[in-house]
Order: structure tokens, then sequence, then C-alpha cells
């Protein structure tokens, strides 16, 4: 089931539930993409029309963010829990391991992918890695970058660009790519090669893990405080919807 999260359809789903539903797609002719909105991308589509377009075209959009979770709460539609991007990203990994389907890794700085491919590789047995490429590229390179995507034979497309530059790739390119599932994962690739490292897991479960990100990365203060815009929004558009009803 999806709900209206300020104009963004959000799958409430948990963990399991979105790696059973998103792995469904593997093998697939048709390319399915998977985005992970926070609080941030959702304040982004308020002035984004491309960008809400893109999303529009996901398969499946899992709540990546507290801030999301607080305004599904507001809104009466509370969803399960969290689905975070790096989470989910790693998890289908491991699907996908199972099921022989390779997978490209696209985004970041010269290097990260392949080093992040390594890594990755000794953390599950069997992983396939069809190819890598970096996140620097020009608006014109987009059929070269397609190509490779390609010519790697990768079933599955991880687009590491950060928002809203991936989300809106995937939906441009999303109809010449011959993979069957993208997921939109910001930063992932640079957690994966060890460049960043993530909350304890007490703090994870706890979640507080935006806590210890504000402490390691002190300039993400102003990407926190858009959280409270996203409540008072939510709060706006509640009252609308019972003035309507």
């Amino acid at each position: 089931m999806k709900y209206d999260i300020l104009g963004v359809m959000v799958d409430n789903a948990t963990m399991d539930e979105a790696v059973r539903d998103i792995s469904r797609y593997f093998g697939s002719k048709e390319a399915h993409m998977v985005v992970t909105p926070n609080a941030e991308i959702l304040l982004m589509c308020e002035n984004d029309r491309e960008l809400l377009q893109a999303i529009s075209k996901a398969s499946f959009v899992s709540a990546d963010g507290v801030g999301v979770l607080k305004a599904a709460k507001i809104l009466k539609t509370p969803l399960k829990e969290k689905v975070a991007g790096c989470d989910l990203g790693f998890n289908l990994l491991k699907e996908a391991a199972k099921g022989g389907h390779g997978v490209f890794l696209f985004g970041a700085k010269p290097g990260v992918a392949e080093a992040a491919a390594e890594k990755l590789c000794e953390k599950i047995p069997g992983l396939i890695i069809s190819g890598t490429r970096d996140g620097y590229f020009k608006p014109g390179d987009d059929d070269e970058i397609v190509r490779q995507i390609n010519e790697s034979g990768a079933d599955i497309l991880w687009v590491c660009l950060g928002a809203p530059k991936q989300e809106k790739w995937m939906a441009e390119n999303k109809d010449k790519l011959q993979v069957s599932v993208m997921l939109g994962l910001g930063g992932s690739l640079d957690v994966y090669a060890g460049n960043v490292k993530r909350a304890p897991k007490i703090m994870i479960k706890c979640k507080a893990e935006w806590l210890y990100r504000l402490i390691k990365e002190p300039w993400r203060f102003s990407r926190m405080i858009k959280i409270p815009r996203v409540v008072k929004l939510a709060k706006a558009e509640l009252k609308r919807r019972q003035n309507n009803a």
C-alpha cells in the first residue's frame, strides 16, 4: 500500500517486505526504479516538478528518514518503519548474489565504486559486480554511460549521484537501460568503500543515526533543520484534508 506523504507516494513496508517486493523485479525485461526519499527530498519536490514527476515513475518508494515517518504519522497514515537506502541496497545485493544477478555500481568520486565493489564482494559471497563507473560526467555523456551499463550485462544498477540528480537521471534513461532494477542510493558507495562510517548499531536502533551524522558532519545541520519544515507542512496538509472531507 502506498500513502500520499506531501505529494510523494511512499510504500508502507518493513525492510523485509521492501526486499521481498523489489527482488521480485529481478530478471524483468522492464527497468523498475526504486527511490529512497528523506525529508530533504520531500521538500525538494515541493518546488521541483521534474523531481516529483521522476519519483512518480518509481515502482517502489521507501521512507528513508525520521522526517518522512513524522510527516506520515501527522497525516494519520503511519508507516511501518524507516527503510534506509543504504541498508536496503545491501540487503538487495544479498538477494542478487543468491540469484546470480550482476550489479553495476554508478556514482561517487573516481575510485570509490571500485573500492566499494571490492569490499562488498568480501562481505557477500557470490556477489557479481558487472561493472563500475564514477559519477563525474557531462550531460552529453548519457548515451555512452547507458551503453556501458547495457554491455556489462548487469541486471541491477545502483545510481549514486545524490538527489535530485540520480532520480532525474534514472527517469530520463529508464527506457534505454537493459536492467531490471535501478536504485537511487545517494552516498551509499562511500559507506561501503569505507570512506564514511555509519552510526553504531545501538544509535540506528534508537533512531538516532541523524545525531551521529550531525556530530561527525556538522555541515549537515542545514539539512537537519528541514525536518521541522516537513512537520509544519504535514500539519497544514492534514488541516486542508480535514476541511475538504
